[in-house]
């Protein structure tokens, strides 16, 4: 049978699963006695295996079985969740998520699961809780120690060292840290390694080098080492390898020599206890794996419950690939062109028959065009859905405690806006939990719940839709804010003397800026926020912010229902065309030269008692036969940018039409206020104005 035909379908439907796993588990970790939701969990990985092992994907279906077993015992009620199993399933699951994305690039879907397959069976065999109390007695007895390795040498390697330091060269014990911020351990290790061997012979590593190599260690590893090298020197040599953060170097002599070969008696009693429970675990494994083969009828109950209290709802839905959406989109737009070609044919023309028949292909068109549109509407759940796995791990790995609170999921927007605003977010929701919410202490301190909460809303407004990031957090501290932009000169200090509260706050937007003192891998380097406002203004949206010192901060990103067929101004320069989008103007007038200010050598009007600039698009544009400035009355458009505005003159309106927007391709780029191009009912090309580009 030629599998290739359901691949697809086997991608679609292992997402859905991927997801549903990744959302029930988080419930479970909220309510862990909810043995509903592990129905839900072992119902998905279940059927996720065997969708995978008639694809032939022996690796998934492997990894999804071995993650079903510790399932099954916590269905069962045989094992009880903790913080070790949740973290184990999370990282299958993230296994999962790499193998299928692997078949969608073409791949086998295989990986190396090897670590996790470990740890899911030490839980299936009882081993994990064992090692956590062999954990937590090896750091009780030895707190002088506790971040260095226990490291025992065998007979040979004790042999080979003591005959080193009988011939009158050194043996060192080194206990290498590398700092916590380097990129590449694995290179700094090396460059360890290859200064000691330049100086003697490494005699054992823990890790082994193996495992340094392949970056398989946290931030330390030891090595024993003859040299003749003094420690002085060794040890100076080593911290002048760049990342490495400390290097204890130890002279060894016979005496340390003899207890490093010694298993002491608590590491000899442990590793007995240990080997006993093992025997008890494989034990008990083998008797009940007889008991659940001997009494299948006691879990079928257990099946059929979920089934009777919740039916399943009849699908009406199908699956269309998104490539055929965009041919249907595609076509429709050439259809709208030619509408709008023949409702200007019949408006020159003037004959009945005509007209009416162009009237009623009108409506039917409109009525399309909603439909085609709708189709390409998705929920922004689509992007959400992947925010709270994110926060989880996030806020564990820096030892916060946040809640995510997400409301209007529900809220559709186009598809291709959708594809392009879930890194923005994915920055705007780091830069809140790395830099808004506080730790417990700082929380506790400040009068607050230990538990800090990020809001993450949708919700429609006219033609936009807007997502709101906000957090209970410490606020932008604007004196910090306005240092650090001085001393990047981002702003003079005389222009941030002028500055409003908005305008500062607005600062962090800039390219490169960061008050960040300490760099971690979440944030700090200067990178994110000026990426995420270029999107979003890419996108013809908005991101505005709002924030109050120790009280919290919003980010509201304003974005376009979507991107491919827009309602637009037609005005005319002289002889050329353009489009002005509607979503951006505030209103056209008509102002005197008289009215025409000049401030500081800048034009301006007076508009709604307020002055804002004035920009000549016939001098942006350098159109060839029109220049406002011989003009006694102009025609203007007030465009604005987040709460901006700007009065723009033109020559003639021609009025509303919807129109669809063109690129103008990869060898038009960059093309200052031209945002993309149209064709009108006339078979002319018109270009689309980018106001945001006209407002500095």
């Amino acid at each position: 049978m030629d599998m290739n035909a359901y691949l697809s379908m086997f991608i679609d439907e292992s997402n859905d699963h991927l997801q549903s796993l990744n959302e029930n588990l988080l419930r479970l970790e909220g309510e862990p006695e909810d043995l509903s939701i592990v129905q839900n969990i072992f119902r998905s990985a279940h059927t996720l295996k065997g969708m995978s092992a008639t694809m032939g994907y022996e690796d998934l279906a492997a990894l999804t079985h071995e993650m079903e077993n510790v399932l099954d015992l916590v269905r069962n009620s045989k094992l009880k969740m903790d913080s070790f199993i949740f973290d184990t399933l999370f990282k299958g699951l993230d296994a999962l998520e790499a193998m299928v994305q692997d078949v969608v690039n073409g791949g086998t879907g295989k990986a190396d699961v090897t670590s996790i397959v470990s740890a899911l069976q030490s839980i299936f065999s009882g081993e994990h809780k064992q090692a956590e109390s062999d954990q937590k007695a090896a750091a009780a007895g030895n707190s002088t120690n506790a971040d260095k390795p226990i490291l025992l040498l065998d007979e040979y390697q004790t042999s080979v060292l003591k005959q080193s330091i009988d011939s009158g060269h050194q043996a060192y014990h080194i206990h290498v840290t590398i700092r916590e911020d380097c990129l590449l351990k694995a290179v700094r290790a090396y460059m360890v390694f290859n200064l000691l061997e330049a100086h003697g012979e490494i005699v054992k590593s823990e890790p082994s080098v193996q495992d340094l190599e392949q970056e398989k260690f946290d931030r330390s590893f030891t090595v024993f080492t003859i040299t003749q090298t003094k420690l002085e020197d060794l040890q100076t040599q080593i911290m002048n390898v760049s990342e490495v953060e400390s290097a204890v170097v130890t002279l060894l002599d016979e005496e340390s020599l003899h207890l490093l070969s010694t298993p002491t008696a608590n590491q000899q009693a442990e590793a007995e206890v240990k080997k006993a429970k093992e025997e008890v675990a494989a034990a008990i494994a083998v008797v009940e794996k007889k008991e659940e083969a001997k009494a299948p009828a006691v879990v079928a109950p257990r099946k059929e419950a979920p089934a009777q209290a919740a039916p399943a709802a009849v699908n009406r839905t199908i699956r269309v690939d998104i490539d055929r959406l965009d041919t249907l989109m595609n076509l429709f737009s050439e259809l709208l062109i030619d509408r709008v070609r023949l409702e200007q044919l019949s408006s020159e023309i003037k004959r009945n028959d005509l007209t009416e028949t162009v009237e009623h292909m009108t409506r039917v068109s409109t009525d399309l065009q909603n439909i085609v549109l709708k189709l390409r509407m998705v929920p922004v759940d689509s992007v959400f859905n992947r925010f709270p796995r994110m926060i989880r791990d996030l806020a564990k790995s820096l030892d916060k405690k946040i809640e995510l609170v997400i409301t209007g999921a529900d809220t559709e927007l186009d598809r291709t806006v959708i594809d392009e605003i879930g890194d923005p977010l994915v920055h705007l929701l780091r830069n809140s939990v790395d830099h808004g919410i506080e730790t417990v202490e700082e929380r506790i301190a400040a009068g607050k719940s230990e538990v800090g909460t990020i809001f993450l809303r949708a919700y429609h407004s006219g033609n936009h839709v807007f997502i709101e990031v906000e957090e209970d957090g410490r606020g932008i501290n604007q004196e910090r804010v306005l240092k650090t932009a001085i001393k990047n000169g981002v702003v003079t200090e005389d222009e941030a003397k002028k500055l409003s509260s908005d305008e500062i706050n607005m600062l962090i937007f800039a390219a490169g800026f960061s008050t960040a003192e300490k760099i971690s891998d979440i944030s700090g380097r200067g990178v994110g926020l000026d990426v995420v406002r270029s999107k979003i203004t890419s996108l013809g949206g908005n991101v505005t912010i709002d924030s109050a010192f120790g009280r919290g901060t919003k980010f509201s990103v304003q974005l376009p229902l979507t991107l491919s067929i827009i309602s637009a101004m037609l005005i005319k320069l002289g002889s050329e065309k353009y489009a002005i989008p509607l979503s951006s103007i505030v209103e056209t007038s008509i102002i005197r030269r008289s009215q025409i200010l000049n401030v500081h050598g800048n034009l301006m009007i007076e508009f709604r008692n307020t002055v804002i600039p004035l920009v000549s698009l016939s001098r942006v544009l350098e159109t060839p036969d029109f220049n406002d400035s011989a003009e006694e009355e102009t025609e203007i458009v007030v465009v604005r940018k987040g709460e901006k505005w700007a009065a723009v003159t033109v020559d003639e309106f021609i009025g509303q039409n919807e129109i669809v927007l063109k690129t103008l391709g990869k060898y038009l780029t960059n093309i200052e206020a031209i945002s993309g191009a149209t064709i009108l009912g006339d078979g002319q090309v018109a270009l689309i104005i980018d106001p945001n580009a006209l407002i500095k």
